[in-house]
Order: structure tokens, then C-alpha cells, then sequence
């Protein structure tokens, strides 16, 4: 017995050996691995503070975009344009997608219809936005035979719908069933349970859903380029070409002329701006939704 309680024991420890050293060395590499992602985060990052705040001056916020060798100039239409088409993306997909959301998280858990739309949205999720670029080409920018702000709204509101249908089915889900149930057992109906209690428990998660929705598109070029386009001067218009902090950067980015590189690293530096402080924003609400 106690020949064998030896060798157990000698098993045991080359066993528990084993395993801190696969312990051990699945620790080093997932540093590793995430100290090399951090590497080209921060060099990303510093060479946009470097290069863009170069080029921050008060005519990028009051100046159009410039001609080739035009020297000054500025961003004010394309931050304009963005601004509106991103705006305007968000109040059309944000209540379609949470009215989907309610209906697949409240409604559709069990029917045929919840899993064709669960199923339809996972697709949209995972699809190019280029593809729902020329989608909306097809559909809206050919018949009508140009391009317009309207158009590149619209692509980009396709972009918001799944984003906000998961979130939104994802935080009503967490809503503790218990809270229904005592509703129910008051004898409130449901669209009054939906409305007035799970919605409201949800609000923050919702909220920060939409976030991540704007922050996602604020940087959307493809589908700009298929429905938008582009335009050089100043146009509230919905129906003619727009300019965009992203096509312009892309435009700019491409070409020789030094003032224009300037200011596409200048629009990289707001476009990262913006969508930092968006996903600060959306972990501060979801952290206090938690």
C-alpha cells in the first residue's frame, strides 16, 4: 500500500506539474498576444494625435473643401454632411430596430417569424457594408439617376437596424422574469408590461446599443461611395451629392498634394474622437445598466 500511495502521489504531482506548465505557458501567450495588438493600437493611435492635430486649425471647421493646389481649406462641409446623414440614419433604423428587438425578445421567441427575423438579422450583422452600399445603389440611387445625401442615409440606417435589433433583443432578455410575471398578476396587459416596465428596465442598455450603432457608421465609407458620393461645396440639400468626413478623408488620403493629406489626417483625428468618446459613453451607460 504504500509502494502504491507513493506512485500515486508521484502521478498527482507530475499531473499538477503538467498542468501549471500548460498554465503557465497559455498565460505567456495570451500576454503576448494581447501586448502585440496593444503595440499597433497605441502606434495607430499616436500617429493620428501626431498627424492630426497638425492639422487642426479653425478653417477645417469654417472652410470648404479645397481644389488640387489650392493651398487652406477646411472640412466644414464634409463635417456637416456627416453629421446630418449620420443623424439621419439613426432616427430612421433606431425605431425600427427596437420595435424588432420588442418583437423578437417579447413576442417572437417561439414562432416562425421570430427565428426567420433572428436569422435574417445575423445576416445583416455579418454583411459587407459594401454590399449594403450597392444594395441601396440598386434600389434607390439608379431609378432615380444620381446620387444623393438621402441615399447614403439610407444605407447607413441599414447598417443601424441589426446592430440595434441585437441589443435591444439582448437587454430585454435580461430583464428578470419575475418582474412580468408580477405584472401580469395585477392583471396589466402586455403591451402595458412591454411599454412601461421591461422598456423602461432596459432604457440603458438600449441607449448604449444605439451608441455603439453611430459609432459604427460615424467611419462607413463603402457605402457612402455607391449613394452619396461626394461634393466640394456647401449643400443642405438631401437630394443632391453629399460630402462626408469619411469619403473625403479616403479622396484626400489618395492624393499628392500635401494640404490635402493634411487635412484627411485632420478628419482621421475627428472620426477617432468622435467614435472614442461614443464608446466611453456606451460602457459607462451599459456599466450602470449592470
Amino acid at each position: 500500500m504504500s509502494a502504491a500511495w507513493r506512485t500515486d502521489a508521484a502521478q498527482r504531482l507530475a499531473l499538477q506539474r503538467r498542468r501549471r506548465w500548460r498554465n503557465g505557458l497559455a498565460l505567456a501567450l495570451s500576454v503576448a498576444a494581447m501586448a502585440f495588438g496593444l503595440f499597433w493600437l497605441a502606434w495607430i493611435l499616436l500617429e493620428t494625435l501626431r498627424l492630426g492635430l497638425a492639422g487642426m486649425t479653425l478653417s477645417v471647421f469654417t472652410a470648404m473643401t479645397p481644389p488640387p493646389q489650392t493651398p487652406g481649406g477646411g472640412l466644414a462641409n464634409a463635417i456637416f454632411g456627416s453629421l446630418l446623414m449620420v443623424g439621419l440614419a439613426t432616427a430612421l433604423g433606431t425605431p425600427v430596430g427596437i420595435l424588432a428587438g420588442v418583437y423578437l425578445a417579447e413576442y417572437g421567441q417561439h414562432t416562425r417569424l421570430g427565428r426567420v427575423l433572428a436569422f435574417v438579422n445575423d445576416i445583416l450583422l455579418s454583411a459587407p457594408s459594401i454590399v449594403l452600399g450597392l444594395f441601396v445603389y440598386a434600389v434607390v440611387v439608379a431609378p432615380r439617376g444620381g446620387f444623393s445625401g438621402l441615399a447614403g442615409a439610407l444605407a447607413l440606417a441599414l447598417i443601424v437596424v441589426p446592430v440595434v435589433i441585437r441589443q435591444t433583443d439582448s437587454m430585454l432578455r435580461l430583464v428578470p422574469p419575475a418582474l412580468r410575471e408580477a405584472a401580469f398578476a395585477l392583471g396589466t396587459p402586455k403591451w402595458r408590461v412591454v411599454t412601461a416596465l421591461t422598456l423602461k428596465a432596459a432604457r440603458a442598455g438600449i441607449l448604449t446599443g444605439v451608441l455603439l450603432a453611430v459609432a459604427r457608421i460615424a467611419g462607413e465609407t463603402a457605402p457612402l461611395l455607391f449613394t452619396a458620393l461626394s461634393n466640394q461645396f456647401w449643400t443642405r440639400d438631401l437630394e443632391q451629392p453629399m460630402a462626408s468626413l469619411p469619403v473625403t478623408i479616403f479622396r484626400f488620403a489618395m492624393s499628392p498634394y500635401e494640404n490635402w493629406q493634411q487635412l484627411a489626417w485632420a478628419g482621421v483625428f475627428l472620426i477617432t474622437l468622435g467614435v472614442l468618446l461614443l464608446n466611453i459613453l456606451a460602457r459607462v451607460l451599459l456599466r450602470e445598466r449592470r
